[in-house]
């Protein structure tokens, strides 16, 4: 009978501790939704990108993605999204599809402009970038790697031997 109420007591240490650990990450993951204006933004590929993904400025969080959609005149992808009201976006705001870490996650990265002109809600950011896949950049540096090591060819793009080699220099005869 002990036995039952010592570990009884023990389940319920377990579970606390469990859920103080549970409490201390939903507040330090800022999961929390941003409540604010809505923007729009047109991308020709948002691979990786979710609803619900942080929107942020300088690595800070000022909003959420609240939706994607496909423009069906322009076949871009169309990115909702909610920026704090304390953020004022100026109408040269570019955005930016940014990869958190090389195993994925990505995030809507904003970079403000310098026009004195906000965006207003329910408005469009006009510049966007959409980042190249992982599966992209590999097999560029593989092309690009493949291209530099043909036989006979050096690194700066000259066969060896030939163009852009000089004789040595003369010393002046006195």
């Amino acid at each position: 009978m002990r036995r039952n109420v010592i570990e009884t007591v023990l389940g319920g240490v377990v579970l606390a501790v469990a859920a103080v650990f549970l409490a201390f990450a939903y507040k330090s993951a800022d999961l929390r939704k941003v409540q604010g204006y809505d923007v729009t933004a047109n991308f020709s590929s948002i691979t990786g990108l979710q609803s619900g993904a942080d929107v942020r400025i300088s690595g800070v969080k000022v909003g959420t993605v609240t939706g994607l959609s496909l423009d069906p005149a322009s076949y871009q992808a169309v990115v909702h999204l909610s920026v704090d009201n304390s953020v004022k976006l100026p109408k040269d705001t570019a955005a930016v599809i940014a990869s958190e870490s090389l195993l994925g996650g990505k995030f809507l990265s904003l970079e403000p402009g310098g026009d004195p002109d906000m965006i207003k809600p329910n408005g469009k950011i006009e510049f966007t970038q959409s980042t190249p896949g992982l599966e992209q950049l590999l097999g560029q540096v593989i092309f690009s790697l493949q291209n530099m090591s043909k036989p006979g060819d050096s690194p700066d793009g000259q066969a060896n031997g030939q163009a852009g080699t000089q004789p040595p220099a003369q010393p002046p005869k006195l």
